[in-house]
């Protein structure tokens, strides 16, 4: 069952309740386009990603412009793939086949700059 969160007074509030309710839960959405090669390997790696770094806390959305040309739109998506960090704040966009991984993670703030990234055991 969700969490209901309070009722904000002004949008600063409720993007500070937004923000302590689940610092940890990183909601994801990664657009494609189509069933190509690049698409592919770009949901696989982002997936890894996630499973590697942020197991049990993330929430991943694929989404084929092709077919909800009207969300990507919305989203103002020029390039595919790309992955749109929605939570935790602040937003952020990665456009590419997901194959950076460090940066990804930086971009995520899961790693530092100047941090190695080190196998998952």
């Amino acid at each position: 069952m969700r969490k209901q969160l309070p009722i904000a007074e002004s949008a600063e509030d409720f993007l500070k309740e937004v923000s302590v309710q689940d610092q940890s839960r990183y909601i994801l959405r990664l657009y494609i386009t189509g069933h190509t090669p690049l698409s592919t390997k770009a949901i696989v790696r982002i997936r890894k990603i996630c499973e590697d770094h942020l197991e049990g806390r993330y929430d991943l959305e694929v989404v084929d412009i092709a077919q909800n040309p009207t969300l990507a739109a919305g989203e103002q998506i020029i390039a595919a793939p790309t992955l749109i960090k929605k939570l935790p704040l602040p937003l952020r966009r990665f456009i590419g086949d997901m194959s950076q991984t460090e940066r990804i993670l930086l971009g995520l703030d899961l790693r530092k700059a100047g941090e190695t990234l080190s196998p998952k055991s």
